[in-house]
């Protein structure tokens, strides 16, 4: 082993927000809102060139190539006109050379894309993942067309299964009734994320930035609450949710072993999944997450007073519920 060996390298220095939500949502009032107001964050704003429309006329000129803007409020913003990891690997070469500033970065996914594959950039390449951290996703959805578009559109279920917050927009426009239904649903379908309206894309920056959902080092709150009383609905959608509970430890072996024969077998339909995990032999707390075939486990500090117990959400599409429990189950010490 070298002098220069570290065991625990340092976190990936720069925190990315994803920015989703189906065509017409609102994502581009929420990018124009923190392009434009004074709110002390620098922020690089990265805009899918094929989304519904352009973040500002004016502000970005239609060419070949990436075009970056520098704000007046200490933002920066771009067009995607190639894959994502070579736009990031630019900025950060910009950052570092100091030709432009930035602490955090917002990307907006196209209306109509699964942001999975995004999520799993900065997992999968090596070029990313060393320098930017996945913080969280935000989703936008529709209060209005929100309802039909779930019925119709799988990748807008996509996009609300891996949320870690959710906005509803264009509350204004539908009854009380209809929007607490929209929000029951959408809590049915992704109990793990808050959610909350959104008028015409004023919502605190602050609420789009550290959100800490994909940080393996949070403290996880899993609330077994969605299971009962108002969150348990039933829609008829085949994006999902539900929980795995016990204070019987797991033996670590059967759990490693079932949890890479599960994601071999339903990673695909495994949107998002994460949980404290009480492991026999340990007096700490272990945590892992996941995102489709992508997954990473860590260990927290002790139990402390708390009672140990593992618990674990599962969002996914179709998946067989009553035989993954079984499964955990099985995994549990004798």
């Amino acid at each position: 082993m070298t002098e220069d060996f570290d065991p625990y390298p340092p976190e990936p220095e720069i925190p990315v927000t994803i920015l989703t939500g189906f065509l017409g949502a609102g994502k581009t009032t929420l990018l124009n809102r923190i392009l434009h107001e004074e709110h002390h964050h620098r922020i690089a704003v990265i805009e899918n060139e094929f989304g519904e429309e352009d973040i500002d006329s004016e502000l970005l000129v239609q060419s070949g190539a990436e075009q970056i803007v520098t704000m007046n409020n200490g933002c920066i913003c771009c067009t995607i006109r190639g894959d994502l990891s070579r736009i990031l690997t630019d900025l950060r070469h910009k950052r570092d050379r100091g030709e432009i500033a930035f602490d955090y970065v917002v990307i907006e996914t196209t209306g109509v894309a699964n942001p999975g594959p995004v999520c799993q950039t900065f997992f999968m390449d090596d070029a990313v993942a060393p320098f930017f951290r996945l913080d969280g996703v935000v989703t936008i959805v529709d209060a209005l067309n929100g309802g039909r578009t779930l019925d119709e559109q799988d990748v807008a279920k996509d996009q609300v299964a891996f949320a870690d917050r959710i906005f509803i927009s264009k509350r204004d426009l539908v009854s009380a009734e209809d929007y607490e239904a929209l929000r029951a649903r959408l809590a049915a379908m992704n109990p793990r994320a808050a959610i909350e309206p959104a008028d015409m894309g004023s919502v605190p920056v602050e609420k789009v930035l550290d959100l800490n959902g994909f940080n393996m080092n949070d403290i996880l709150d899993i609330d077994p609450g969605f299971l009962t009383g108002a969150h348990h609905h039933h829609h008829g959608d085949d994006v999902a949710a539900f929980m795995f509970t016990s204070r019987r430890p797991f033996d670590a072996p059967r759990f490693e072993q079932y949890i890479q024969s599960l994601i071999a077998v339903y990673g695909q339909d495994m949107l998002r999944y994460k949980g404290i995990l009480y492991v026999k032999g340990t007096g700490r707390r272990c945590v892992f997450q996941g995102v489709h075939m992508m997954f990473g486990a860590d260990v927290l500090g002790p139990w402390g007073e708390t009672v140990p117990e593992t618990k674990i959400v599962i969002i996914g599409r179709r998946l067989p519920q009553e035989a993954i429990i079984k499964g955990f189950e099985s995994c549990l010490a004798d």
